[in-house]
Parts: structure tokens; C-alpha cells; sequence
């Protein structure tokens, strides 16, 4: 039984299996924050998110201010739709790392499911100061603000998320009334700007991306954003 057996049964998506080792390895050696770590991700493969969520817990008590702890254990917090807690670790990690933009863009994905649009915003401009060329960010500032019915602001932002990974759409012309932030003719003066149909959808990969960026290293990173790929499976944010 050893560690490297368990990692290669959960790459190959034999949970059950990988969850049998990490369960003996937790049991020998019980206060690895890896080994939590490792069965918790497991855990939450396999739907047993409460499961997951008390190892997580245990991790936290182990090593109460690492930050990537703490956001692996909101996302947990999120899928138990206990948001109001998950936002509560992701403000713990943000205090704990004031100069890490992804902390920032993290919060941010999950202010705009909440329904707190402008803190979101708030959040992703923090992050792109932090990090002017997080396309990220850029990208997913653009769909809260089309939410908003900024429709020139979120054209701004996505062209700017597009000159960052070198993506080059093609133009479409638009009218003078979609090009203003302006109410459209015949709206009250202070109404809210008119919301317009979506035409992105803000989705869980882009969280994936931004919580699996607050890694250093990058294989680190891959193997984590593997392991949120594995628990949304491409569910779409409301």
C-alpha cells in the first residue's frame, strides 16, 4: 500500500480503489494534511461530499493558514451549497494573502453566483491590478458586466481577454444602441441598464481555472484542476 498507488488509482479514475489506500494511509498516519487532502479529493469524486468536507476540516485544523487549504475547502462549502461559509474561507484566504490576485478572482466567481454582481466586479478589478495580464479574469469581469447590461464594458473586457491569449474573433456590427451603456430611447432615466440576452454563459471551468492558478508549480496545478474537472463535470453556473 503506498501513496503513489493510491495517486495513480485516482488518475485512472478507479475511486474506489484509491479511496481503499487512502483510507489505510489516513489510518497509519493520521496527521498527514496530504493523505486528507488526497482522500478528500477522492471523496468528492464520488459524491460523499460530507465525507470530503470532514477531511478537509481535519486539514484545516492541521494547518489553519494555508490558503490553498482554505480554498480547496470553500469549493467543497460551495458544493454543499453552503456559500455563505465558502465566502467566509475565500474572504479568510484573501486577508492571509492580500498580494495574490487568484485569491481575489476566486471570490469573485463565487460573489457573481450569489447574486452580488458588484462585488464581483470589485473583486475581479483587484485581481487585474494584481495581474494585468490574467485573461482570466478579464474574461469572466466581461460576463458580470454583460449581466449588468454594461454591454460596452463587457466588449472591452472580453477584447482585452482575447489580445491577452491571442485569440482574434471575428467583428460583428453592432447597432448604436448596443454599443452604450446608456439606457435604451424610451427607458426611464434611472432605470437600470436593460440586460441583454447572454451570449457566454459564466461557467465552473472558469472557477477550475482560477483556483488551480493559485499554484506555484505548475504540475501541481494540473493535477488540482483535474480534480475540480472531476467533481463539476462541466456543470454550467446559473
Amino acid at each position: 500500500m503506498s501513496f503513489e498507488k493510491g495517486v495513480e488509482l485516482y488518475k485512472t479514475g478507479k475511486f474506489e480503489e484509491a479511496l481503499v489506500i487512502f483510507d489505510g494511509l489516513v489510518k497509519a498516519t493520521p496527521d498527514q494534511p496530504q493523505l486528507h487532502l488526497g482522500r478528500g479529493r477522492i471523496l468528492s469524486r464520488l459524491g460523499k461530499t460530507e465525507e470530503a468536507l470532514a477531511d478537509f476540516d481535519l486539514i484545516i485544523s492541521l494547518e489553519p493558514y494555508n490558503t490553498d487549504f482554505i480554498s480547496d475547502r470553500a469549493v467543497v462549502l460551495h458544493l454543499l451549497k453552503r456559500n455563505e461559509e465558502a465566502l467566509s474561507e475565500l474572504d479568510r484566504a484573501a486577508n492571509l494573502d492580500p498580494k495574490n490576485p487568484y485569491r481575489y478572482s476566486s471570490r469573485a466567481y463565487l460573489k457573481d453566483r450569489i447574486g452580488d454582481l458588484e462585488g464581483a466586479i470589485a473583486d475581479y478589478e483587484k485581481a487585474i491590478e494584481l495581474d494585468p495580464e490574467d485573461a482570466v479574469s478579464h474574461n469572466n469581469k466581461g460576463l458580470v458586466e454583460e449581466k449588468m447590461g454594461y454591454q460596452s464594458k463587457s466588449k472591452k473586457s472580453f477584447e482585452k481577454a482575447d489580445d491577452l491569449v491571442g485569440y482574434k474573433p471575428t467583428e460583428t456590427p453592432k447597432s448604436p444602441e448596443e454599443s452604450s451603456d446608456l439606457p435604451k430611447i424610451g427607458s426611464k432615466p434611472d432605470a437600470k441598464p436593460i440586460v441583454p440576452a447572454q451570449k457566454k454563459e459564466m461557467t465552473f471551468n472558469h472557477f477550475l481555472n482560477t483556483l488551480g492558478s493559485v499554484f506555484n508549480n505548475s504540475h501541481t496545478r494540473k493535477e488540482f484542476g483535474n480534480y475540480l474537472k472531476g467533481i463539476f463535470g462541466g456543470k454550467k453556473g446559473g
